[in-house]
Formats: structure tokens, sequence, C-alpha cells
């Protein structure tokens, strides 16, 4: 079954064994190559900047000086949280998603002498983990903790990139000998849990790269001894650890954000290849419940500081949000598993608020500083401790940099998939697509300029000798799509699971176009999310918006802003309407598109004491002056100052004549 004489073919980061039950394929083939709009620029951006950065952290961090440690025997000066191993094998995913372990150059010069320090540190018996190994505590006698399991999932998923994308196995080699360890020491008992979930999805993909039944065995296991005590005290109690109840009995996701996101992907992946459909239908389950109750806006999970975790059914704060970096990493890859098993586009849908929202907004526009918490507002005079809420260079506990360039280098992966004769579209960027049907290759070209405009081309460039079919999927925010088949009405509709298919004998030229419409649009949250009663926040097409104190007029303060969605309120120019944009370039930022609300700077209290009125804020009678309030996609703030922002805001109840723009220059 090994698939490591193939690296030459598109691969992917997850592959399910023909006999897995799942209902989407990745593709076969040449696959996909990113050729334009903004998911091309991010992985540009990445490789260039972002990667090169990292490679300079981890030698200035100690990641590679504690592997020469761990070689020379315990004792020395260890450097770093215990999961500093981690950093490094996240890092060698992503430079092996780029394909650039071969050639010339620092990449592959840091490549070569980390994957020696890697040979060199590895135990006869398979054991390798650096802060262990260096501190010279007992193997696996702190599991709650060490993050040993987690360490070696991120290995496993590295040597796997390795093999696929550049078919180089020597990494692979490594992280195998680490896993046969593995079996030797858990397989068939219950010798322990790691608090941090990740190993299960890696041994998964491990059997699916090399037919090893042992490591899905292992990963079940591991996945069905959840919930029993065994992954030990962390000091957050049991449901930190998902270690209260079993996962068959869960109802809803709780704990650490990013460790149940992460158990949550290993969970598919056993139940698509076992075949377990109740074990499958429960994660389907908690995902709806958290999609639910417990997602921001920008797609970002956890609304707790304090233990970086979920927080209670309708609990998202704005201001406190968590929305750890690594989550939004987390959530998407379980969506995607869940997508590959079940084909329903509300996964796609999430995935793509992750990604232009909670996991865009984490990097910086020049791709070199990095957000670990990712709130929805940020006041003037903010601080956490002494962190002032902006990006970092990077991180003591430094899991997200990595992560986000593991994931900005395999972004192609995601854009289709097959079922039988129909070839997928699940996200929208300029793209180069071919994938091998059962009835020969299928060439599409994607041309767009998503997602700052609604209309997507898909022109055939190649196609099989007989009928297939092309099915693009609606997005949830759309409240409809135009589509046309060589410039006629295709004259079909979205399926139940959000697709729109096409299916007819296609030739090279044809073209299937949609046309969606991403007017801004103001969006209302649940009443019962307290922290949001009253508010509103701004959409336009995927992309959610903020308000920045730096595109304001100099006398308005943002937090002193309520917006005035009524229907009845009118700006000035060509749209008439609550809400216009504008398109052009902002210092620090590039091209972006703003989006301009009508607004009522409201009155301050001229006196101090207590925050308290005896009339609510944002009535007629509290008064205030007119004014446009200014917004920009949410990925692209903090890239100019400090000051405030905010996603939510206050809303005005009162109708309003017409408000006269004041002269804004983009």
């Amino acid at each position: 079954m090994s698939n490591l004489d193939h690296a030459t073919a598109f691969r992917a980061s997850v592959e399910p064994t023909p006999r897995a039950a799942v209902t989407h394929r990745p593709l076969t083939g040449p696959g996909v190559r990113l050729i334009g709009g903004l998911l091309a620029q991010w992985q540009a951006r990445s490789r260039d900047a972002s990667l090169p950065l990292a490679l300079r952290q981890l030698k200035a961090m100690g990641n590679v000086d504690n592997l020469r440690l761990a070689i020379a025997g315990a004792g020395g000066e260890y450097r770093g949280p215990e999961f500093m191993d981690s950093d490094l094998y996240k890092t060698l995913e992503a430079i092996g998603w780029e394909k650039t372990i071969t050639g010339d150059g620092a990449i592959k010069e840091f490549c070569d002498e980390v994957i020696s320090l890697l040979e060199m540190t590895q135990l006869p018996d398979g054991y390798l983990n650096s802060y262990v190994q260096v501190t010279g505590e007992q193997h696996y006698s702190k599991l709650a903790s060490s993050h040993e399991l987690y360490c070696a999932g991120h290995l496993i998923q590295a040597g796997i990139a390795h093999a696929r994308a550049a078919g180089s196995t020597r990494l692979l080699e490594i992280a195998r000998r680490f896993a046969d360890h593995l079996v030797d020491v858990f397989a068939g008992k219950r010798a322990g849990l790691d608090g941090h979930p990740i190993i299960e999805t890696a041994l998964v993909e491990l059997y699916r790269e090399t037919g090893g039944a042992q490591y899905l065995r292992l990963a079940s296991q591991f996945v069905e001894q959840r919930g029993n005590g065994l992954a030990g005290d962390s000091g957050f109690g049991s449901r930190y650890l998902q270690d209260h109840l079993p996962v068959r009995q869960l109802a809803s996701i709780t704990g650490h954000a990013v460790r149940a996101l992460y158990l949550e992907a290993g969970v598919v992946d056993v139940a698509a290849e076992t075949g377990d459909a109740e074990l499958l239908a429960s994660s389907i389950a908690r995902w709806d419940d958290m999609v639910a109750t417990r997602t921001s806006v920008t797609g970002g999970n956890g609304s707790r500081h304090f233990g970086e975790a979920f927080g209670d059914t309708y609990e998202l704060p704005p201001d406190r949000a968590y929305n750890e970096t690594c989550a939004a990493i987390a959530s998407f890859q379980w969506s995607w598993r869940l997508l590959l098993a079940t084909g329903e586009s509300k996964y796609a849908d999430l995935m793509e608020r992750v990604l232009y929202n909670g996991f865009a907004a984490a990097i910086s526009a020049d791709g070199l500083r990095f957000f670990y918490v990712n709130p929805l507002q940020r006041r003037d005079d903010h601080f956490e401790c002494d962190d002032p809420g902006r990006r970092r260079e990077w991180f003591s506990c430094a899991c997200c940099p990595p992560n986000i360039m593991r994931l900005a280098a395999s972004l192609e992966q995601y854009i289709a998939t097959t079922v039988g004769e129909v070839l997928h579209v699940h996200q929208f960027t300029g793209a180069r697509i071919d994938a091998d049907l059962p009835a020969g290759r299928f060439g599409v070209d994607m041309t767009t300029e998503y997602p700052w405009r609604g209309e997507v081309e898909l022109r055939v460039r190649q196609a099989p000798p007989a009928s297939c079919g092309l099915a693009i999927r609606i997005p949830g925010w759309s409240n409809g799509a135009w589509v046309t088949v060589n410039g006629q009405p295709a004259g079909t509709a979205p399926d139940a699971s959000g697709y729109l298919t096409v299916s007819r004998r296609w030739r090279p030229g044809d073209v299937l176009a949609v046309a969606m419409d991403v007017a801004p649009r103001p969006t209302f949250p649940d009443p019962r999310i307290d922290a949001l009663r009253g508010t509103a926040a701004i959409e336009r097409g995927p992309l959610v918006y903020c308000f920045e104190q730096a595109d304001q007029a100099a006398d308005v303060c943002v937090d002193d802003l309520a917006l005035d969605v009524s229907g009845q309120a009118r700006l000035a120019g060509p749209s008439g309407a609550a809400l216009a944009e504008r398109s052009g370039s902002l210092p620090g930022i590039g091209h972006t598109i703003v989006v301009e609300a009508a607004a009522v700077h409201l009155s301050r209290p001229s006196d101090r004491g207590l925050p308290y009125t005896a009339r609510p804020a944002g009535q007629p009678e509290v008064g205030g002056e007119r004014v446009p309030a200014r917004a920009i996609p949410y990925f692209q703030w903090d890239n100019r100052d400090g000051r405030a922002m905010r996603v939510w805001m206050p809303l005005h109840t009162a109708g309003s004549n017409q408000i006269t723009l004041a002269p804004f220059q983009i």
C-alpha cells in the first residue's frame, strides 16, 4: 500500500485509503496549483518571509541546540517548554509541503542539519524527545503535561509531508521508528494518554501511508481510552484534557480548545478508516453544537484565557475572546475531515470563515509578525500583564507561527476533491486544477478576484471523452448565485449538500461562471450571546470587517460609535445605502475594500462617577453626531498602530436623514 514511490503526483496531508468510509476523495494526478489571489499571495509570503524567520528563531530560541544537548546525554540547560521539538517538526512539515527540501539554499541546509541531529538524538528503541532526554525524566511519566506523544504526532506528520511532497523518506523513517516504539509501549495496554492530542490523527495517516494496521489500531485505542482518567492530572481538571467522559458520550466540545479540536480530527480519521458510523455521528453532533454555540463570527474558538479553553454555551465575549491561532488551524483540519467523510458544504463554509478571518488575521501583512490570541475587540489602553495585544515576531511558547506556516504551505490541498465522475470545487481562488476521474483527466483553470469580488470563472482546459460533473459550493453566506455555462443559465440548483453540479460532455474552452453578491451586510448575534446583545457586525462576502481607530476621523473615538443599520439611515453618495464601499490601498496594508457605515458618535457624559445611567445608550434622546464609520477586513487589522479595534458595534436605534461623508482618501 505504500505511496512512497509516487511523490511526483499531487499528494495531500489527508489521504483516506480506498477502503475508508468517505464521500469525497483528494485529487489524484497533477492536482491543484495556486496561481493567483489571496491564497497564492499568502502562500508565497509564508515561503519567502515567514519560513526564513522561523529558521532564525528556531536556532535563536534553543530548539536546535536542545537536540545537541540530548545527543550529549542527560544534563545541560534545556531551553524552552517541554514541547520545543514540535515547533521544529511543524516547520519541517511546512518545508516539506513547500517542496524546498531539495536544491540549494538555507532551507535545505536547515533540513539536512536538523534531520541529521534527529537521527543522532533518537534512542535505539525509537524514543525521541529532547526535553525528556536532556532532563533525564522517566519516559511517559508525566503524560498530562510532557507532550511526548504530541511531539511524536508532529514528527510523523512532518515525515509524511516530506515523503509525499518531495519523495524524501529520511524523516519518515525516523518517525516510523518512533511510532513502532509507541506501539510496543502502548498497544493493548492502559499505559496512559498524552494530555495534548494529535498523535491520533498522525497515526491514522501513517497507517494510510505505509499500510501498517498497528498504527490504526493504536490510534483507535487512544480515542476509545479517552474519558477514563488515563491522561493524568494537569492541574486544570479532566475536562481540560478531554478525559472526563468517553468520546462517544460527549455531547459538546469542551476544555482546552486546541487539544479538543485535534482530538476531534483524530476521531473522524479513526471513524473513516474503521467504518464506525456511530463514532463519526458523535463527532458531527459536537461540531454542530460548537458552531451553533461556541464559535466567534471570525470562526475562532476558545472563549477563556484561563486554560485556553472553550467556555459555556453562548459564552462569546469579544474583548476577552482567546481564539488561539492554533485552534483555528485545528478547527480547519477537523472540518476538512468531516467534509471528506460526508460531502456536506457546511464544513467548507466554516473552513472558509476560518481561513479568511480567524486564521488570516494571525499574520501581519509582511508575514513577519503573528498573533497567538485573536480577540474581536482591543481598547486603546489594553494590556494583558505587560502585553499590549499586538502581533509578535515570535513567542516563548511558539506553537502558532510554525503551525501557520504548515497550513499556508498546503493551502492548495483544500481547494477541490472528487466524487466518482464529479470534480467538486470548495474554495475560490486563482488555481490550475487537474483531476484524474475514472473517465479521464479533467483540467480546469479557475479565475477570480475572490474574496474582493464575487465572480468566479471555471474554464475547461482538458476534459474526459465522456460526460462528467463540475460541482461548485454555494456559500452559506450567499443569498444566491447566478450560474451560467458558456453564457447560458445553468438551469440547476444546489443540492441538499450545498453544491451546484453541472454534468455534461465538457470540452476545452467551456466556461462555468458563478456570480455571487458580496455587497456589505450587517450581521446580528444570537440574543443568547449576552456579551453581544444590542450590537451588529459587518460582513462582506466571506470577510468579517472591523472598525479600527486608524480609519476614523480625528475627532471620532471608535469606542463611542454606534451603527445605524435600521434601513432608514442613508449615506451620501451614489449608493444611497446605510452601507457603502470603496476600493483602494492603505499604508501598511496594501489593497483593501473599505466599508462605510451610517453611525452616530455618541456623546460622553460630562460628569464622572459610576458608568451607569437611567437611559440606555444609543437611544434617540441620548444624542450624538451623525458620522460615517469606516471598517476594513478583520484579517488586515493591527498593521498600522496599536490603537482600538472593534468587530461588534453597538446599535443606534433611531432612523435619520442622509449623512454627508467627510472626504476620505485610500
